[in-house]
């Protein structure tokens, strides 16, 4: 199994980037060329296949609206800041078929769309024409909310039914954890049940992407407020996503993430 030029054989680490002030967690935003590149080249050393880089907080929970010109210039800032210090492929995490457009352009590989092309009707049109491959979260109105892992299977089916509409090939699929907040059950319960239910998602065939690093679920399970605690709730969690099928692993943290996975796919093997 390959996702843009990355063999999946074995699970791959994505390794986190922000450029965006606003992010929830402070400690993956680098607004300076010179940490950018370090963080980037330190990434792949320690052993990311994908960096991801994301100009505007997509958190759900927070208010992040910035100006369309604002996100371009932070995104092929970075973009091109780092391009020529990695060989490996770059994703831009935008619900903007511009933005996506412009950091192609820049010299990005992946378009990471959190609305599974459903937010910018032109998001299919841009990764057909540069012939990019797409990440898909899942992404729509809750409308089961018993059922949080058919709920998934249901919106990822919509997005990779848009994306083979457009002739997109090379798909990842998301579950989107922490996105999808119904008020019942309680979202870290939502997010639990998908994890724990992840190897579901294999009804697609496509390389199943997962990003847990320090998010909001784990601060509610261990009563870490702060996301600079949420290390080693992360790392249990991505373990966990491992045993269930998870290929590509997002995360802030490449170096700890990457001994997580080595341990989980290894145990992973023996069992049934």
């Amino acid at each position: 199994m390959k996702f843009a030029r990355v063999d999946l054989d074995e699970p791959r680490i994505m390794g986190v980037i922000n450029v965006s002030p606003e992010s929830f967690y402070k400690g993956s935003v680098k607004n300076d060329e010179e940490k950018l590149i370090e963080t980037a080249v330190k990434m792949v050393e320690e052993g990311a296949a994908f960096i991801d880089i994301g100009a505007k907080s997509t958190a759900p929970y927070l208010e992040t609206q910035i100006p369309l010109e604002e996100e371009i210039r932070r995104a092929v800032w970075a973009i091109k800041t780092i391009r020529e210090h990695v060989d490996v492929p770059i994703s831009i995490d935008t619900t903007s078929a511009k933005v996506a457009e412009e950091a192609l352009k820049a010299g990005a590989d992946i378009i990471n769309d959190v609305t599974g092309l459903k937010g910018d009707e032109k998001m299919a049109e841009v990764a057909r024409e540069y012939g990019a491959p797409v990440i898909v979260c899942a992404h729509g109105e809750v409308r089961n909310l018993s059922d949080p892992v058919h709920t998934v299977i249901d919106f990822l089916e919509e997005s990779i039914t848009i994306a083979e509409k457009y002739g997109i090939e090379e798909i990842a699929v998301d579950p989107a954890i922490g996105f999808l907040r119904p008020e019942w059950p309680p979202w870290y319960e939502w997010d639990s049940k998908v994890i724990a239910n992840l190897n579901a998602l294999k009804i697609f065939g496509r390389p199943i992407l997962i990003g847990v690093s320090r998010k909001s679920f784990i601060g509610a399970i261990t009563g870490r407020k702060d996301p600079s605690e949420r290390l080693p709730g992360s790392l249990a969690a991505t373990a966990i996503a491992v045993l269930k099928g998870a290929n590509i692993v997002r995360t802030h943290d490449v170096k700890e993430t990457l001994d997580a996975v080595k341990i989980a796919d290894f145990i992973r093997r023996f069992g049934p």
